[in-house]
């Protein structure tokens, strides 16, 4: 397996890292629309690579083979294209639903913001619950990715975030509704600022021919197969 190289592009919204083949989609600022319509709500993201060939073969391993030792290296790439100009307070991973983290054994988000602890000492807190069993995300439009995950997220540790600067860790990266949702719950409980931190994000500038695949696994997964 060839090792997996960073995400590159000329030309990427400065908010959310979303690469595009020109600037037109851009503000003067650099912001895209989505930034520009405030359906994001967090400050900023940041991803190592595109979700294709050896990195999202990786992360299946990881997320739906429960190779669960391929979290360090994966957690190396994250720390790779973590900022160094940033402080941030607390790492909180993206939760998954308890029914599925019990057929599934484990978070695999919480094993990547673990892995990043372990080498920079910022605290992880499981600070967020996903208190609704929502469909799985791959496959859906964008439009009914933001409606799947609406309201799907509450924090349960107000004082462990309230007016600080939170690094949200996750796997994968598409439209952002998820990392989105979570970045609302965590405001709403008053945090000053949230970064998103994951190891892939989906790149539009490429086909998208692994949508059907995850969209099986996903269900695989979401049936305990």
């Amino acid at each position: 397996m060839e090792k997996p190289e960073p995400l590159d592009a000329e030309f990427f919204c400065i908010s959310c890292r979303t690469p595009f083949v020109n600037s037109f989609p851009l503000d003067s600022e650099g912001r895209c629309a989505l930034c520009r319509s405030g359906l994001r709500a967090f400050d900023a993201a940041y991803s190592f690579g595109a979700y294709a060939a050896e990195l999202r073969e990786l992360i299946h391993l990881l997320k739906y083979r429960s190779v669960r030792p391929l979290a360090a290296p994966l957690g190396q790439y994250l720390l790779r294209c973590l900022p160094r100009d940033e402080v941030f307070d607390v790492i909180v991973p993206v939760p998954l639903h308890w029914t599925r983290r019990w057929r599934r054994g484990f978070n695999q988000a919480e094993l990547l913001a673990r892995a990043v602890s372990r080498s920079t000492g910022i605290p992880v807190r499981e600070a967020l619950r996903r208190v609704h069993s929502t469909a799985p995300q791959a496959g859906l439009s964008n439009s009914a990715r933001r409606r799947n995950v609406v309201r799907a997220f509450r924090c349960t540790a107000e004082n462990r975030v309230r007016g600080k600067n939170v690094l949200l860790v996750d796997d994968v990266m598409t439209t952002g509704s998820t990392a989105t949702a979570c970045a609302r719950a965590l405001k709403r409980a008053g945090a000053k600022r949230v970064s998103v931190l994951t190891v892939a994000r989906a790149d539009r500038r490429m086909p998208a021919r692994a949508a059907a695949t995850d969209s099986w696994m996903e269900g695989r997964d979401r049936n305990g197969e």
